[in-house]
């Protein structure tokens, strides 16, 4: 553990993201879903901070209705550490009420935001990063960690790093030169081939006070909007003037309002993590061990005849799931909604859930 007084942990929590559909809903997210041997990405989210953090410097930032399910999952965490947003308004407002109650709560205070449903197989690597990154961060630089690109993806961002700025031990460190949005596969491939873009992880590291004055330079009617919401944070998130202070913010995000503009960032890229985003189905077959035929089978009672390299989830371990003759294949079974997709297209599972919100289906969100 960091023998740190100021160093605490910030766990972003509030998504209702709907990759994993028909099983992540608005009303069970993907950090919810137990589908690593019973344990849920936000429980091995905090497993994986044991080492660093008392409980005591491990908050987490989610909306109103997430709150008792995601406190149920952390008994360790104190009750008064779950910070409450009202309604979603984008990372930028995460980051600014998450530095504002810490500032409140230690002057002094360093922040990891970190997120709650991401998977990373190396957790010394992870700790040891988070420790470089601490130390870093102690020169009042914006710290963000960058993932090695491991093929030409064009559903993440990309950091571009520039002149090497300092190193700990096998870690180097690099002021970034730019982010760049989700490229086209062309241009993703220009990035894996010159060797100085990193994915966008999502993951920072900086002292309170810094981001704040950032926030104030870059972003300032957001400042001011937290400013006036200083007096009711850590105490009333869900009163009358808190709820409409905070809907008054514009939705955005941390990379678009700050990162992408302040010269005061640094990359760690960081190849030996294990990260992987569970984007999708097809995602839990890195991130989860096969069966001799490499078959994934999730809570499912599941019978399978010359079934190979198939995904077969249910909700149910009571209804018997039987396969014949099935490879390449995702099946995922819930109460009331069944999804079968071949393995490769389960990125479009995103493009189902529009339309069954754009075609009155909403009921199955």
């Amino acid at each position: 553990m960091i023998n740190h007084e100021n160093y605490y942990a910030v766990i972003m929590a509030g998504g209702g993201g709907t990759r994993l559909w028909p099983v992540s809903r608005k009303a069970c997210p993907k950090q919810m879903l137990q589908l690593f041997n019973g344990k849920s990405l936000f429980e091995i989210a905090l497993d994986r901070l044991k080492d660093l953090f008392d409980p005591q410097h491990i908050f987490v930032v989610t909306v109103n209705d997430q709150v008792k399910e995601l406190s149920c999952l952390a008994p360790q965490l104190p009750r008064e550490n779950f910070l409450i947003e009202p309604m979603p308004r984008g990372t930028a407002a995460v980051v600014a009420m998450a530095a504002a109650c810490l500032r409140k709560i230690n002057p002094a205070a360093v922040t990891a935001i970190l997120t709650a449903d991401h998977f990373i197989e190396n957790v010394t690597d992870f700790n040891e990063t988070l420790e470089a990154a601490y130390q870093l961060a102690l020169s009042d630089v914006l710290v963000t960690l960058g993932i090695q690109p491991t093929f030409p993806s064009t559903g993440y961002g990309y950091i571009e790093s520039g002149e090497q700025v300092t190193a700990f031990e096998h870690i180097q460190a690099y002021k970034v030169n730019a982010f760049i949005e989700k490229p086209s596969e062309t241009r993703a491939r220009e990035f894996i081939r010159n060797g100085k873009f990193s994915w966008n992880s999502g993951m920072f590291i900086w002292k309170a006070d810094v981001i704040l004055q950032e926030i104030k330079r870059y972003m300032p009617t957001l400042f001011a909007t937290i400013e006036n919401l200083t007096p009711h944070l850590l105490t009333n998130h869900l009163g009358e003037d808190f709820f409409q202070h905070w809907n008054s913010i514009k939705p955005q995000t941390i990379d678009y309002g700050i990162m992408e503009k302040t010269d005061r960032v640094v990359v760690l890229p960081a190849s030996t993590l294990g990260w992987n985003d569970v984007g999708s189905w097809d995602s839990l077959f890195e991130v989860l061990e096969p069966d001799l035929n490499g078959n994934i089978v999730i809570n499912a009672r599941h019978i399978g005849k010359e079934t190979d390299d198939t995904l077969v989830f249910s909700t149910s371990s009571k209804k018997l799931v039987v396969t014949v003759g099935t490879k390449d294949m995702i099946i995922v079974d819930t109460p009331d909604a069944l999804l079968i997709c071949p393995r490769g297209e389960s990125q479009r599972v995103k493009d189902l859930v529009k339309y069954l919100s754009e075609n009155q289906y909403t009921q199955y969100l």
